[in-house]
């Protein structure tokens, strides 16, 4: 009984780790901006989905809900955070559609499963990054009114980064797609 115990500790020490790790990882990959055209590029939506291929569905929606918790709480982990607010304030502004999109998009990452299939590799990849966008764009929609260019705000500026993003996370998940069998069977 008491090897039961001890072992279920032993899992919630290693999740709440993972947990911890993988949200700060998150949160730094929102405030590195890297040069990129048309404008600067975080690697945010990567980390978002790399947590979505390492952990499954269920313990990437749980990172990724922590994160979203922290930013709501008031901690900088947001892109734009504390220059342009923080807090719930934050939280509800043009951005969260996207911030909603990255809980999505690591649970549909999740449920796939990647192999060494390149081609279906980067097509998961492209329709798990595609629900951000969605989701982003309903709400840029809602929040400034559908009249405005919210393709051309919220969308076509970033398409070029997404594709570097999506590239270089494929051949990643090509390349160790045995090593995250391994990962997940340790968690």
């Amino acid at each position: 009984m008491e090897l039961v115990k001890s072992l279920k500790q032993i899992n919630i020490y290693k999740y709440f780790f993972v947990i911890l790790i993988s949200s700060t990882l998150l949160a730094i990959s929102a405030k590195f901006k890297i040069p990129f055209y048309p404008v600067p590029m975080t690697m945010q939506t990567f980390v978002v989905l790399l947590i979505g291929v390492c952990f499954g569905w269920k313990l990437g929606g749980t990172i990724i809900t922590f994160y979203l918790l922290e930013g709501i709480f008031g901690l900088p982990v947001f892109s734009g955070t504390p220059e342009k607010g923080s807090g719930i304030i934050y939280f509800v502004g043009p951005t969260m559609g996207y911030l909603i999109g990255f809980l999505f998009a690591v649970m549909l990452c999740g449920i796939f499963k990647f192999n060494n299939n390149i081609v279906l590799n980067f097509l998961k990849l492209v329709l798990s990054v595609s629900v951000i966008y969605l989701l982003g764009v309903i709400w840029l929609g809602t929040l400034i009114g559908w009249q405005k260019p919210i393709i051309s705000l919220g969308v076509t500026p970033f398409l070029l980064a997404e594709l570097f993003k999506i590239t270089l996370l494929t051949v990643v998940v090509t390349l160790f797609s045995d090593k995250l069998s391994i990962l997940k069977k340790w968690l």
